[in-house]
């Protein structure tokens, strides 16, 4: 991991990261990304960014276009 935790720490986070991504919202967006990589192969190496609805790279998308992810928390993507 990219954190230095203490390894009971370490469990902990990992224990919250699996409750978060199994949750509907995430299982949802994951098989959308996945539908859109099958419909369209050129998105290889890159995210789908489900505000934008298109391909953009993993730093970008994730880091919210350079604006941080903080302000982008909790908003309503399309999956559709």
């Amino acid at each position: 991991m990219a954190q230095k935790l203490s390894p009971l720490a370490a469990k902990r986070k990992a224990v919250r990261d699996l409750a978060y991504a199994k949750t509907e919202d995430r299982k949802n967006k994951k098989a959308h990304a996945q539908k859109m990589h099958r419909k369209d192969p050129a998105g290889k190496g890159k995210d789908w960014d489900h505000k934008n609805q298109r391909w953009e790279t993993p730093a970008q998308n994730r880091g919210n276009d350079g604006l941080g992810t903080k302000k982008e928390s909790g908003k309503k993507y399309k999956t559709k």
